[in-house]
């Protein structure tokens, strides 16, 4: 039952938070402010629902050590997207043609803040989590990749292979990320660095959600492959390369670290042995 309240109680502040940051999307300054105060509160909001059903303390969005763990994550998003973007222009399928709209990639740091924040909340905190302490971090990462990718099939210019490449990518190294860390904090940096570089700064698709222009006035062009086509590089090969190498890595880290969870029957019988 514990789990059906933290659903509800996430769902319930994501549909709020994604409301009002569309009430206020023709003001940048205010999508900027909103979707920040929304950020914060859904954290507020996680913490007080899962605190009070699994009566622990909820460590995994502890502010000590937030916001380098936000900073770090933001920098290797933002350093991985841009090595995408760096190499479909090394071909010819990206280009910048002069500088776009700084306003624009205001109120795009506020969206993706809502969006990255409420998004790692449900999937990582709720879902990954419930499911790992059951099935294992390997029965978990399967199924919450998969869900992750699917979810955004709802976006305006979604399509099957841009749902499958983020449930191939973005998902694993997302849910990487939690398990070599053991905090939300590193999982949201990554995210939002990667979708505010998508969208703020290269002014690329994202996700097929028809993305406003930000800082850069630039285009793709090319086979779905290379460039994500309407879905945005999400959708390319390169994404799908580069963010399966940073997964590897996390998933080195946590087994390195003894973060690596197995089933409950497993742990169970390791208790039992130890006896």
């Amino acid at each position: 039952m514990r789990v059906v309240w933290q659903l509800l109680a996430v769902v319930v502040v994501s549909l709020v938070a994604g409301q009002s940051v569309a009430a206020a999307e023709d003001n940048p300054w205010a999508t900027l402010g909103v979707g920040l105060v929304a950020a914060v509160l859904s954290v507020y909001v996680y913490a007080w629902v899962v605190g009070r059903t699994e009566k622990r303390p909820v460590t995994e969005v502890s502010r000590q050590g937030a916001v380098g763990a936000v900073g770090r994550g933001v920098l290797l998003g933002t350093l991985v997207f841009a090595a995408v973007v760096a190499n479909i222009a090394f071909v010819g399928h990206y280009e910048v043609d002069g500088w776009g709209s700084y306003t624009g990639a205001v109120g795009l740091a506020g969206f993706m803040a809502g969006a990255s924040v409420t998004e790692e909340l449900l999937f990582r905190g709720v879902l990954f989590r419930t499911m790992e302490g059951r099935f294992g971090t390997w029965g978990a990462l399967v199924p919450t990749s998969v869900l992750f990718g699917a979810w955004h099939l709802a976006n305006p210019d979604a399509s099957l292979w841009g749902a499958a490449v983020i449930a191939l990518s973005a998902g694993p190294v997302l849910g990487a990320a939690y398990v070599a860390t053991r905090s939300l904090w590193m999982p949201i940096g990554l995210h939002f660095g990667w979708n505010f570089a998508a969208s703020g700064v290269f002014s690329t698709e994202v996700s097929g959600n028809d993305t406003q222009q930000g800082l850069l006035d630039a285009s793709t062009s090319g086979p779905t492959l290379i460039s994500g086509g309407a879905f945005g590089p999400e959708a390319s090969l390169y994404t799908l390369v580069f963010w399966a190498l940073v997964t590897v890595g996390f998933l080195w880290l946590a087994r390195r670290r003894g973060q690596l969870m197995p089933r409950r029957s497993k742990r169970a019988d390791a208790v039992a042995l130890s006896r």
